[in-house]
Order: C-alpha cells, then sequence, then structure tokens
C-alpha cells in the first residue's frame, strides 16, 4: 500500500485521479485512464506537458523509470477520430423532413412600424419594432388565444442561441434506471451508491411541445371512426396516419395532418378497451410509408350517450374530474417511447417524440369533441424505465413505484400550494397527472382536404362484428357503384389498399407499388397503366365470380343515411337508440322498442 500514488489526469471533459504504483508499468496504466474516461486504446494520447510534449507511449517501462510520482498532474488529449466520433454519430442522424426544413428557417418575429412609438426612419429599427426571437413569452402570451407552450423548435433556438451559439447545448434524456458499470461496490440491492443512482426527479410543467397543431384533413375521417360508437355503443381506438408540415400560426411550429385512420383488432365494450396482437401492422406501416404517411398518433372514444333523442353526449371530462387518466397516460407514454423524435443535440440520438394522442369524447355543449394530448419527457422516462403505476379508484392519479430487491425507483417529487398559498413538495403518491400532460389545439380546416378521394365508402377494417366484412363480396359492391368515376378515385381509398394488400386469396404487396405511387402523386396515367396488369385482372376475375349484390357493410343507418336490411344472421342497429342488438330478436334490448 505504501507503494500505492495517484496520479492526476486532466482531459478537455474534466480531471480524474488514477491510483497506481511506482512499479507499474506505462502500458498498465494506460489501460486504466481508458477505463475511466471510456476511451478505447487508441482514443487518446497523454503527455507530461500542457504543449503536448513528453508523450507516454503504451510500454513496459515503469512509471518510476517515466519520472512520474505521487501527484503528478498528466494532460490526455483525444485523438482526432475519437474527439469527432459523437459529433459523427449526431450529424449521421436522420431527422424528420420537417425538422430538416423548420432548421433551415430564420424564425424571427417580425413587426411593423409602431406609428406612434417609432421615431426611426423607414429603414430604421427600435425597441419597438426589432424582430423578436421564436421563443419570445411575452409575445406568446399575447397571442388570441395564448399559447402556453413554446415550440420544440423555438426551444431549440433558446438552447443555442447566446455568445456561444449552443456549443454546449446538449439534450439529455431522463433515465430513472442504475447506472451500470459501478464496481465499487455489489449491485442492487446489496449497494448503491451517488456514482450510480438515478437523480431523483421533480416534475415540472414543460415549457415547450414537439407538436404544436393536429389537423383532420376532413370531417369524413372522424365520422367514420365515430360511426362504430355510433352503431354499437363501445368505444373504438385507431391510429392515425398522416404527416408533419409546419404550423404558421406559432413560430417554428410543428402540425400533425391525419389522412386516415387503421382500426386495429381489439375487444371494447362500454366502459373498456383492450387492443390485441394485430399481424398486418408491419404491412400497415409499409403501405403508408410507400404513400409518403406515417404514424402520427393514436385516437380513441369516451363517448356515452345523454339524450338519444337530440343526439347529445355526456360532458365526463373537465376540470372537475380528468383530462387524461393515468392508464391513458402510460400508454399514451408507450407509445411515445415506441415513436421517439430523432434529434442531432442528443447523445442518444433521439428526444421526446411527435406521436400524438386524441380523444373523442363529450364538450360543454355535449356534442362530440375531439382534444388533442402528448404526455411530458419526464413522463416518458417514468413510463419506459416502469415507474408509474395508476390508481385503481381514482383515474386522475397515478402513482410512483417503491424501490424493492428487483427494481430500484428513484424518488419522484411534484410542487403543489397548500391551504396557506405557499409551495410545498410532496412525494409522487399518489401523483395528480395534470403535471405529465400536454394539450394540443385539434382542428379541422375550412376547406376540406382529400389525400384520399374516393367519394364511395371501402368497408374499414377489423369490424367484423357490425357485419362490414373486407372480402371480394364487398369489393364486387364497391367497384359497382364506382363504374362511373375514374380509376385512381375508385382506388384512392386507403382501407381499399390495405385490403388489396393484405387479403388472403390474392395479396397485392409485391406488385402495388405503382399503384401506391399513383395514389400518393394523382397521377391518373400510372393508375391506368397499373390497371392493365394481370392481379387487377385476376382482381377483376374474382369479384365477377362473387358478384356485387350490396352487402350489410355498406349500411350506415345509425348515422341517418340508407341502410340496407339485415339478415335475421347478422346484428342489426336499432332505429331509435343506435344499439347493435344480436341476431335474431325482434325488440332492442335497451329501449325495447320494435325492430321495424
Amino acid at each position: 500500500m505504501a507503494d500505492n500514488i495517484i496520479i492526476r489526469v486532466q482531459s478537455p471533459d474534466g480531471m480524474k485521479k488514477i491510483i497506481s504504483t511506482k512499479r507499474e508499468t506505462a502500458a498498465a496504466f494506460l489501460k486504466k485512464v481508458a477505463k475511466e474516461f471510456g476511451f478505447n486504446s487508441n482514443g487518446f494520447s497523454i503527455y507530461l506537458n500542457r504543449n503536448k510534449t513528453g508523450e507516454i507511449l503504451s510500454q513496459n517501462k515503469t512509471l518510476s523509470l517515466l519520472k512520474i510520482k505521487h501527484g503528478d498532474m498528466l494532460f490526455l488529449f483525444p485523438s482526432a477520430s475519437s474527439s469527432s466520433s459523437s459529433g459523427e454519430v449526431m450529424d449521421t442522424i436522420q431527422e424528420d423532413e420537417i425538422d430538416q426544413y423548420l432548421a433551415k428557417q430564420d424564425g424571427k418575429i417580425y413587426r411593423n412600424k409602431d406609428a406612434q412609438l417609432c421615431r426611426h426612419g423607414a429603414l430604421g429599427k427600435c425597441v419597438h419594432c426589432v424582430p423578436l426571437e421564436p421563443f419570445d413569452e411575452d409575445y406568446l402570451n399575447h397571442l388570441d388565444p395564448p399559447v402556453k407552450h413554446m415550440s420544440f423548435h423555438a426551444y431549440l433556438r433558446k438552447l443555442t442561441g447566446g455568445a456561444d451559439k449552443g456549443k454546449f447545448a446538449a439534450l439529455e434524456n431522463i433515465s430513472c434506471k442504475i447506472k451500470s458499470g459501478c464496481e465499487g461496490h455489489p449491485p442492487w440491492p446489496e449497494g448503491i451508491c451517488t456514482k450510480c443512482q438515478p437523480s431523483a426527479i421533480t416534475l415540472n410543467r414543460q415549457k415547450y411541445r414537439h407538436v404544436d397543431n393536429i389537423m383532420f384533413e376532413n370531417h369524413t375521417i372522424a365520422d367514420r371512426f365515430l360511426d362504430f360508437w355510433r352503431k354499437t355503443g363501445s368505444q373504438r381506438m385507431g391510429y392515425l396516419y398522416g404527416r408533419y408540415t409546419e404550423h404558421k400560426d406559432i413560430p417554428l411550429g410543428i402540425r400533425a395532418e391525419v389522412a386516415a385512420i387503421y382500426e386495429p383488432p381489439q375487444s371494447a365494450t362500454q366502459n373498456s378497451l383492450e387492443l390485441l396482437e394485430d399481424p398486418k401492422a408491419a404491412a400497415v406501416d409499409e403501405i403508408a410509408a410507400k404513400l409518403g404517411l406515417c404514424k402520427v398518433g393514436w385516437i380513441f372514444t369516451d363517448l356515452l350517450s345523454e339524450d338519444t333523442r337530440i343526439g347529445t353526449v355526456r360532458f365526463s371530462r373537465n376540470k372537475d374530474s380528468f383530462y387524461l387518466s393515468a392508464e391513458e397516460c402510460i400508454t399514451a407514454g408507450y407509445f411515445q417511447n415506441q415513436h421517439s423524435n430523432p434529434c442531432r443535440l442528443s447523445r442518444d440520438g433521439f428526444f421526446g417524440s411527435k406521436f400524438v394522442t386524441v380523444v373523442a369524447t363529450g364538450g360543454p355543449d355535449n356534442q362530440v369533441h375531439f382534444e388533442g394530448y402528448q404526455v411530458s419527457n419526464q413522463c416518458m422516462a417514468l413510463v419506459r424505465d416502469e415507474c408509474l403505476l395508476p390508481c385503481k379508484d381514482a383515474p386522475e392519479l397515478g402513482y410512483a413505484k417503491e424501490s424493492s430487491p428487483e427494481q430500484y425507483v428513484p424518488d419522484v417529487f411534484f410542487k403543489d400550494k397548500d391551504k396557506f398559498g405557499n409551495d410545498v413538495t410532496f412525494l409522487a403518491r399518489p401523483l395528480p397527472v395534470e403535471y405529465l400532460i400536454i394539450d394540443i389545439t385539434t382542428t379541422f380546416p375550412k376547406d376540406p382536404q382529400y389525400t384520399f378521394t374516393s367519394t364511395q365508402r371501402f368497408p374499414i377494417e377489423n369490424r367484423d362484428i357490425l357485419g362490414e366484412t373486407q372480402d371480394f363480396h364487398s369489393l364486387a359492391t364497391y367497384l359497382s357503384q364506382c363504374s362511373s368515376t375514374s380509376f385512381l378515385d375508385i382506388v384512392s381509398d386507403f382501407h381499399l389498399l390495405l385490403f388489396l394488400v393484405t387479403n388472403e386469396v390474392m395479396p397485392l404487396r409485391d406488385s402495388i407499388g405503382l399503384l401506391l405511387d399513383a395514389v400518393k402523386t394523382s397521377n391518373e396515367d400510372l393508375a391506368q397503366t397499373w390497371k392493365k396488369s394481370e392481379q387487377w385482372a385476376t382482381i377483376e376475375q374474382l369479384c365477377s365470380t362473387v358478384g356485387g349484390q350490396p352487402s350489410s357493410s355498406l349500411g350506415y343507418g345509425a348515422m341517418g343515411g340508407p341502410s340496407v336490411p339485415a339478415s335475421s344472421s347478422a346484428m342489426w342497429s336499432c332505429v331509435h337508440c343506435t344499439f347493435m342488438n344480436q341476431p335474431g330478436t325482434e325488440h332492442c334490448e335497451i329501449c325495447s322498442l320494435p325492430r321495424s
């Protein structure tokens, strides 16, 4: 022990002390340094002097022969390849197109000359008319309506602004797990130290949001999704497919535009919803990508009829109850972790998520409203590391898990005011989920937009319980109703394209690329070229074989439109309360009124 010496090694990241001995070789000492600083053996050089003279090479000479004594300071310089490795990794990250576009924009808020306050010429600028930064909180608070959260790219401008131009800006993902590789003590639960212990989390309102607006291209998308609830009374869930575009109402804002809703297999009742395994998930994502779309979020209903005679729904989600339940926040966090946001300023290559949550629920006017949300990055971390649980009897409360021999959970705190108005810190057991939620405005455009231009309705997938099936009989019926329109308009239906690719009789997954390009670019000539292919001729032959008689899949009587009489072997919708009744019954189970 008397031979032990401490050598100080200074690097661009700071100084560390290395314990060694006088008889230790330079090669062994360099291995210790590499392990301590996280370099490979060739990723750095060590010198006796700051001016890079007296390099210590990997050799068998002892430290005493190299005249290195107790308390000496050595200087570590990363090699060129090592020092640029992290930067190269960050530069090779492929960000989303909208992020690349906004990164190149000026983003400043330009103001006109004030007639009363400005006292300068036309070319001059003063404090009353100089352009504002996109993260100016006073400007955002005075918008109509006020904006509580700046856009994510405005937040990045705030980080990378100033004299250093963001030289030291880095976005760190929160981790609730014990850091691995700590050898100074036994592993948890036998030991833990300040080096490997994750920091406690104090929940704060997130100042930015990754998506600033959600817009459905037209009302038809939402109406067809709501049809399931109107006909059955059961809740429904779907994935939103669309694209990210610039939201010009907020500086450097991002909008999620929804072009279609895919409904995966699920089991639902009036009060519950359970997702089932989806064997077609990969094919759906592949088709959407070829159409220039991606999965931008998920939507679910929470609707309960108030008065069936006038079509009102109950206003259940409000400030006195909750906006999102803890279980829904956890589900949203799970989806956001699955669809992380690529980011060059993060060492992990990703930060946050653009994946949104939309709830179809009753509004203050007892009509169906669409409310958009995301959960904060803190919630994503708690969900990813399995630290957050829902409360059974209080949907508005979550619960931070307690540490166990199997898992260490850091303390989670939140701040609130006591009865005297003082700020008090509470342990998040339980936790109001309002601290985890970010609200997003959800809108419909004045002038409807249509990525898919078909005017007819091909049955939506996974609605067999309604008697709406995707098969060649329903395809024949669909084609017979579209005989007078152009072929591009006929096939420009998201659910039809999914059926053509995923049907079990004749899947067209490998031969539908040209048709998807035609729909994506609205090119009628490409569509006509694909129509002449052998695959479409086979599809037409199959349709002619099964015939094109109208099927129950086209009925939508609960919406007030034409309804096809159901057979005695199919479920039927009550014309009075829209409840879906079992086949063979002549009176509604809910309102007891006759079927006719």
